[in-house]
């Protein structure tokens, strides 16, 4: 998983009825783009993560985030 600054990640619900949440990647921590990454979700909350196999990066520029 690769991203930059201004990326989004879309992290899924892994339970039902648990919503899917949205976070701008404001840093990237590791080599060549990789996590951890320092993200900021929609409620201002802000986090260091190393995404699993329920995220998605959404490049910046593209519409589907």
């Amino acid at each position: 998983m690769r991203a930059t600054v201004g990326d989004k990640l879309l992290v899924h619900g892994r339970i039902v009825g648990q919503h899917d949440r949205v976070a701008q990647i404001i840093e990237v921590l590791g080599a060549d783009g990789g996590p951890p990454f320092r993200v900021r979700f929609e409620d201002g909350h802000e986090a260091i993560m190393s995404p699993g196999p329920d995220s998605v990066v959404r490049h910046a520029g593209d519409d589907r985030a």
